[in-house]
């Protein structure tokens, strides 16, 4: 039975990047995958240490971060992995502090320090990105978020040999009651036929996504 594995970067275990990869999950459930959601914000971690131990050769740590925390059990668990799915929400135009910091140790003990930009992943899988952010896809494109985040799609390819399929969640509902936050930019009525119209749609396409790469 193939293992699918969703990462939240949300620092909130049941908003909008949790409900859409929830969705992942069960599209990928419906489709035989024995499946995880993993909520980084009930961890303890940090990033990436700079030790380089993952990159000495002969090391005992050797293509495998070494730093001993919450994430070790994760990341030994990830490497045996059919599919992953990393969800995150936009913070200040890039992923979470919680995201980031997964991705520096999931990453980085994996690159070889070669021209050709060598995968150091044992067991190559599907991964797919998934970004949840207040704007709308309209301001999206105006900020280059797309471009921004070419660069966690360029080492998806790279590091697992194939293009990570990406799903953007735009104009979220942040919310449930807009008049007791200091948030006068926003249209509360808009949000909420956002919210009501449109995230469905959102979540049946991250069903989509996840039965897609349990069917492999």
């Amino acid at each position: 039975m193939k293992k699918i594995y969703a990462i939240n970067g949300s620092p909130r275990r049941n908003a909008n990047t949790a409900i859409v990869l929830e969705h992942a999950l069960k599209g990928a459930a419906a489709a035989g995958a024995a499946t995880e959601l993993i909520h980084l914000v009930d961890l303890h971690f940090g990033g990436c240490l700079s030790c380089f131990a993952c990159k000495l050769k002969g090391g005992p740590s050797y293509g495998r971060c070494v730093i001993k925390d919450d994430l070790r059990a994760v990341l030994d668990k990830l490497a045996d992995a059919d599919g992953l799915i990393l969800g995150s929400p936009i913070y200040l135009g890039g992923e979470s502090s919680l995201m980031r910091a997964f991705m520096e140790r999931l990453f980085f003990p994996v690159i070889r320090y070669d021209a050709a930009g060598t995968s150091l992943v044992k067991k190559k899988c599907p991964v797919a990105l998934v970004y949840t952010m207040n704007v709308s896809r309209e301001q999206m494109g105006d900020f280059g978020f797309e471009e921004q985040f070419g660069m966690s799609r360029l080492l998806v390819k790279m590091l697992y040999g194939s293009e990570a399929k990406t799903l953007y969640v735009c104009d979220t509902k942040q919310f449930d009651d807009y008049s007791k936050y200091d948030a006068p930019r926003f249209d509360p009525a808009h949000k909420e036929e956002v919210h009501r119209q449109q995230f469905p749609k959102d979540c049946q396409d991250a069903y989509a996504m996840g039965k897609a790469m349990a069917q492999g």
